[in-house]
């Protein structure tokens, strides 16, 4: 058995032991869903090639605003990370890449990296989010709180509408629902 086919046997054995839902997406290319908390599911691709696993996980379309501060912000943290770091495409979308020698990867590393995967799309999205589409999420928030909407799934955001955030505003605030 080649390499190749070992880590993709492997790909598949680790995905079934650790419960993560998964498909096959071609010879040796394998799409794998990320539970997560703030950003509810992430995609990750494991594509097999001849000498190296490549990893790729979409994490965001490309940002409305403060593109610069957002690069700025991904690179910063692309020094402290393991395994992936953050790139983007031809758009501007966010996505996490990265490729490992077939001949370092066994069980634990690639949980190692799968766990990589999910802690920085997971951690680093509300804050992307914030950066990237505030003027947006601020909209959306205004909008939903004049109307007596439900403000729960932007409860990440709720700082940004706390008293100091929203000085000059109506009396009767934007508290979350």
């Amino acid at each position: 058995m080649s390499r190749r086919s070992e880590v993709a046997a492997l790909i598949e054995s680790v995905c079934a032991e650790r419960e993560l839902e998964w498909e096959s997406t071609g010879e040796a290319s394998y799409a794998v869903t990320l539970p997560g908390t703030h950003k509810l599911k992430t995609i990750c691709n494991l594509i097999v090639g001849e000498h190296a696993l490549r990893v790729e996980a979409f994490v965001m379309r490309q940002p409305d605003e403060r593109r610069e501060e957002l690069w700025a912000w991904l690179l910063q943290r692309n020094a402290r990370m393991y395994g992936v770091s953050f790139s983007i495409d031809a758009v501007g979308d966010v996505y996490l890449t990265g490729r490992v020698n077939l001949a370092g990867i066994d069980a634990d590393e690639l949980d190692r990296l799968l766990g990589s995967v999910l802690t920085y799309a997971d951690e680093s999205f509300d804050s992307m989010l914030e950066i990237g589409f505030g003027t947006a999420i601020r909209r959306e928030w205004e909008w939903r709180v004049k109307r007596g909407e439900s403000t729960a799934n932007l409860a990440a955001f709720a700082h940004l509408f706390e008293p100091s955030a929203t000085a000059g505003s109506s009396a009767g605030g934007s508290e979350p629902s």
